[in-house]
């Protein structure tokens, strides 16, 4: 089962932790982080990029829609 992982460019200041956290996961394009795939396969690093997002720019949902990250 896959997770929809999502970037609000608008929110995002282009820290680069993400990318640092999930180098996989996320890059850094015109100062602000995009998925490399919108879809992924679950993965543990990419929940943790989303807690440490200094914004809460990115969130990750289930196949199934609900809401995996970021963790409260």
């Amino acid at each position: 089962m896959s997770w929809h992982v999502a970037v609000d460019r608008e929110v995002c200041i282009g820290s680069g932790i993400c990318a640092g956290t999930a180098p996989e996961a996320f890059r850094l394009d015109d100062d602000r982080s995009h998925p490399v795939a919108a879809e992924i396969e679950p993965d543990e690093t990419v929940l943790d990029a989303a807690d440490s997002c200094p914004v809460l720019a990115i969130t990750v949902h289930s196949a199934t829609g609900e809401e995996l990250g970021p963790r409260p």
